[in-house]
């Protein structure tokens, strides 16, 4: 189970003063204890209330040593609470939002606080998707124009892949903006977010044709005539692309999704 606080009140008692965050850090950098990042050595003893000097080489170092905490003069305290509000938010955090709960003076500061969370929380070279997995695409853009089907006017195209726990729960994710629903981007979307011989659940879109061929499962859950809605036949997808508009429509980030580059399927 994670170590992690599941309310404001559980956070507020658990990381309400310096000592606790810093210890907490300490323990997510080093779980089986404390490791010299320069000789490996493993005691150490402390210098101060933030540092830890190797007893073999002398080298100091500390738990937020090269993170976005690092040489911060803000308390971690309040950093902690940025992040659980960040984390939290299914509606999306906002810079105004993030400005009015710390009570910051500067919308700047919040915009920059946001920003560097954000980037934190991506890891470019993170596993690939494995075992069963759904894959669909969502729109994002003006849906009013009365066009049906996988056009792009106005609107811009997400894949999503997401993993399948159990009968419904949701396991790891991933979501990347494409070009079109050709084959060449779909299929390029596949191959970098999910592991070869995984099972690949999709629709029975045309686009998808390609994807037995290339050392994965196929599994094709046709809509077409079907009682269940789309949402109940492929659920997890449907869910995640519900929760991404909804975080949208609570960001300042739509501009910067529609303005990013798609995926190259060069």
């Amino acid at each position: 189970m994670e170590d992690y606080p599941r309310t404001l009140a559980e956070l507020e008692r658990r990381f309400s003063t310096e000592e606790p965050c810093r210890a907490y850090l300490q323990q997510l950098r080093w779980p089986d204890g404390f490791r010299c990042p320069k000789c490996g050595h493993v005691k150490s003893w402390p210098v101060g209330s933030r540092l830890l000097q190797c007893a073999a080489c002398g080298r100091q170092t500390s738990a937020t040593a090269g993170t976005i905490f690092q040489d911060t003069r803000t308390p971690l305290p309040t950093w902690f609470r940025a992040m659980w509000w960040v984390t939290s938010q299914k509606t999306g955090a906002s810079a105004l939002g993030l400005q009015q709960v710390l009570g910051l003076r500067s919308y700047q500061t919040a915009w920059a606080w946001l920003h560097k969370l954000r980037r934190a929380m991506v890891r470019p070279r993170r596993d690939r998707l494995t075992g069963r997995v759904e894959v669909d695409e969502t729109y994002w853009g003006a849906g009013e124009d009365g066009r049906k089907g996988r056009h792009l006017v106005n609107r811009v195209l997400i894949a999503i892949a997401v993993e399948q726990v159990g009968r419904q729960a949701c396991g790891r994710v991933r979501i990347r903006r494409i070009q079109d629903a050709s084959a060449d981007s779909l299929q390029a979307f596949i191959e970098a977010a999910i592991e070869p011989g995984s099972v690949v659940n999709t629709d029975g879109w045309v686009g998808y044709d390609r994807v037995r061929k290339t050392g994965y499962r196929h599994r094709i859950t046709f809509l077409e005539g079907r009682k269940e809605s789309p949402s109940d036949l492929l659920p997890r997808v449907h869910r995640v692309a519900s929760l991404l508009k909804r975080w949208l429509l609570g960001t300042t980030a739509v501009r910067s999704l529609i303005e990013s580059p798609p995926l190259n399927t060069t």
